[in-house]
């Protein structure tokens, strides 16, 4: 079945910058639901590959519930993509974008209207058939191929905001091993006689504070090259109240 939508003629152009685009890995994959593409027209469908080309995805032709499927930045995102309004097709639409929408997280509606008539019988079904504000977000659009440029649009943002998200747990995680580690270090180095290198030691071949504060003195001379005065110092600095309570003379 050919879709009776006036194409415009748009051409196909790249969302960044060719110096911005992704790594040689992609902007991600995209799944095309097999059945939706035979309902297209084919200038509409060599629009997409080309646009997906441009932006460095790769197209995949797949059976799949929804008519999109987008892995970008480690995230799926899920898409119906109504590209013609048909009244007598109104009550399948709603019932399959309430089935998907408990399926996907991430789940948008990308829908053509191109007549004021068009819009108004969207809105009056939108709250006929119950749909909840933002679940799913519906994406009004003009015209198809703005349509798919939003899908698009949309999936890469998602990506890249989770990417980011991604980049900051990381950076914060390395912020609080560094945290824990001068923690650590000022623990052990108050111990007298130990210093910033005995610290270190200690760590990679014991390990946690718990860990020195349990091992023997035999422990700490088989694992670290310690003297046994300072493995002396250090178990009587953990198990002897009357030691680390004392002045110490620096």
């Amino acid at each position: 079945m050919e879709n009776a939508i006036a194409r415009s003629e748009r051409h196909p152009t790249p969302l960044f910058p060719s110096n911005a685009a992704p790594s040689s890995g992609g902007a991600g994959v995209c799944m095309m639901k097999t059945t939706w593409r035979n309902g297209q027209d084919e200038s509409f469908i060599y629009f997409i590959s080309s646009f997906l080309r441009l932006n460095s995805f790769r197209l995949n032709f797949v059976s799949i519930d929804p008519d999109f499927i987008f892995n970008c930045g480690g995230l799926s995102v899920a898409f119906v993509f109504i590209t013609t309004w048909e009244c007598n097709l109104i009550p399948y639409m709603f019932s399959r974008i309430q089935k998907l929408k408990e399926e996907f997280a991430h789940f948008y509606v990308v829908v053509t209207l191109q007549t004021k008539e068009q819009n108004d019988s969207f809105v009056r079904s939108y709250f006929k058939f119950g749909m909840e504000l933002g679940r799913p977000t519906f994406v009004p659009v003009p015209d198809v191929e703005m349509g798919f440029e939003k899908i698009v649009k949309i999936a890469l943002s998602l990506g890249v905001s989770k990417q980011q998200h991604a980049v900051w747990k990381l950076k914060a995680e390395r912020m609080r091993s560094m945290q824990r580690m001068d923690l650590f270090l000022g623990i052990v180095t108050s111990i007298p006689g130990i210093d910033n290198h005995d610290a270190n030691l200690l760590y990679q071949a014991i390990g946690s504070i718990e860990a020195i504060a349990k091992a023997s003195k035999e422990d700490i001379l088989e694992k670290t090259d310690l003297s046994a005065e300072k493995a002396d110092v250090i178990r009587r600095f953990f198990r002897d109240p009357k030691f680390y309570l004392s002045p110490k003379l620096s």
